[in-house]
């Protein structure tokens, strides 16, 4: 039996005659005819009553008819739920990041996304970075965000936005009524870190300072940056943070921009090759909502 015999039937079934059924369908009488001959045959029972001037259904007939239309709408529903997933307007999208990259653009970029793309589940997963690029290469999530992408030739990276990185410092610190302020003068303050052997963005930081011609004395390392920001409050030493960091308010803590050269907190999204049509979407919108920064 296939899906055809279950149309022609109900086609007939429907019109009660076999010429509406046909031209309904655009098949020709006699294939159609033998259609259904065929499919009586295999279920073994009439399913109409024929006379040279009219169609019935058979009881038998009947109740397969009302199975018929279900199955042939189930179909149909399966198919339609095929061409949405494969055209990336349902499914489910799992983005991979840390906690300090959702004060950026992203919350909005996943809010209108969810308004684009209504039938697509969004979850979050918060991770280390090197978690997160595991578990793209274990299929655990599609997309994640990252401010110093890993060398990783089999993972696709796109810059998703722009950041500069400027320098937290308690609210009375000597140098919080500068507007600005050198790299360089940070020289003798202590630091507090995110965790160098977890951030490829600490580590470029750090890197930043010694190109500035000092080794910056770290004396607290943490995993988060909002971690770094409670811990300059509390006077234990200064943070080079992502702009976004910076923006959010907090009485005791100064935020000032690095003047001359600074090291930036760009953020790229990465992704599987080929991505799926999902991801292909939400890169697309992140394009469109902040302007494509990278191929």
């Amino acid at each position: 039996m296939e899906l055809r015999h279950l149309r022609y039937f109900v086609a007939v079934a429907e019109s009660l005659s076999f010429t509406g059924a046909a031209e309904r369908l655009g098949v020709s009488q006699p294939p159609l005819s033998q259609q259904i001959r065929d499919l009586e045959a295999e279920l073994g029972t009439p399913l109409l009553w024929r006379t040279s001037r009219s169609v019935a259904l058979t009881p038998a007939g009947t109740a397969f008819l009302t199975r018929a239309r279900r199955l042939l709408a189930e179909v149909e529903e399966a198919c339609a739920e095929a061409r949405a997933v494969g055209a990336g307007r349902s499914g489910t999208l799992d983005i991979g990041l840390t906690g300090s990259i959702l004060a950026g653009p992203l919350g909005r970029l996943i809010r209108r996304f969810g308004e684009r793309y209504p039938a697509v589940l969004v979850r979050l997963h918060e991770m280390p970075p090197g978690e997160q690029q595991a578990a793209l290469h274990a299929h655990r999530t599609d997309l994640c965000f990252l401010r110093r992408p890993p060398d990783d030739p089999s993972l696709r990276v796109v810059r998703a936005w722009p950041e500069p990185v400027g320098v937290a410092l308690p609210a009375e610190h000597r140098l919080a009524g500068r507007a600005a302020i050198a790299l360089s003068d940070l020289r003798d303050e202590p630091f507090v870190s995110l965790r160098l052997r977890d951030s490829r963005f600490a580590t470029h930081l750090r890197d930043a300072c010694l190109s500035a011609g000092f080794v910056p004395q770290i004396v607290q390392q943490v995993v988060e940056s909002a971690s770094l920001v409670n811990l300059v409050a509390a006077g234990l030493g200064v943070a080079l943070v992502p702009d976004s960091i910076g923006a959010l308010p907090r009485p005791d803590v100064a935020y000032r921009p690095l003047a001359g050269p600074a090291p930036a907190a760009d953020v790229c999204a990465l992704y599987r090759a080929p991505a799926s049509a999902v991801t292909e979407n939400f890169l697309g919108l992140m394009r469109d909502e902040l302007g494509r920064t990278a191929a």
